[in-house]
């Protein structure tokens, strides 16, 4: 069992991920509890649901999103998040080159990058944050070496939009100084908070 002690200051530079296959409790119960500590936002991201299943849940989500006035990110699911009326997205990059023209009513939209290639190409596309990844060894990407922190600064520089850190991050001072004097804005957590 993982035991760690949140600070809410923290907390507060991290999107979480979700991924409700790695929770112990329900779902929306993890859910609720994350949303307490009052995360930057949280990526509903369930890449393996359809659409209507992805939407079903997503509305729960949103109602937990905003009671606890914590931004809800839609992943992927676009005729899903148009129809919640949804202000913010996260694509990979090929759905944000075949999006780019739906994309004006999200005042957010974000996209998966790895490399300062895929970086610029995001930010010429439209995107107005980026998640680099993965900068960490993590259990998610197993037997794939990390980009590791010069990989994160170089993508900093090499674009004007907030950079995200991800893969194999803590919620501690430690990592979130490294992360930061790379000139990331933050950094995404899953496995972690999805345990907590």
């Amino acid at each position: 069992m993982i035991i760690f002690m949140f600070n809410s200051q923290l907390f507060s530079h991290y999107i979480v991920v979700s991924n409700r296959h790695l929770t112990r409790r329900p779902f929306l119960e993890q859910v609720d509890r994350l949303l307490e500590k009052k995360p930057k936002a949280f990526l509903l991201r369930e890449k393996d649901l359809s659409d209507s299943d992805y939407g079903a849940l997503a509305k729960e989500v949103l109602s937990l999103c905003r009671a606890h006035q914590v931004d809800m990110i839609f992943h992927s699911h676009l005729s899903v998040a148009q129809s919640l009326r949804a202000s913010a997205i996260h694509l990979p990059l090929p759905l944000l080159n075949t999006y780019q023209g739906s994309l004006s009513r999200f005042s957010q939209v974000g996209c998966s990058v790895h490399s300062v290639e895929e970086a610029q190409q995001a930010q010429d596309l439209g995107a107005t944050y980026l998640t680099a990844g993965h900068i960490f060894a993590t259990d998610c990407k197993k037997g794939l070496a990390p980009r590791g922190l010069d990989f994160l600064a170089a993508v900093c520089q090499s674009v004007s939009l907030p950079v995200y850190a991800i893969g194999g991050l803590h919620v501690e001072p430690q990592q979130l100084q490294s992360i930061l004097q790379c000139g990331a804005a933050g950094g995404c957590i899953m496995s972690e908070a999805m345990q907590l």
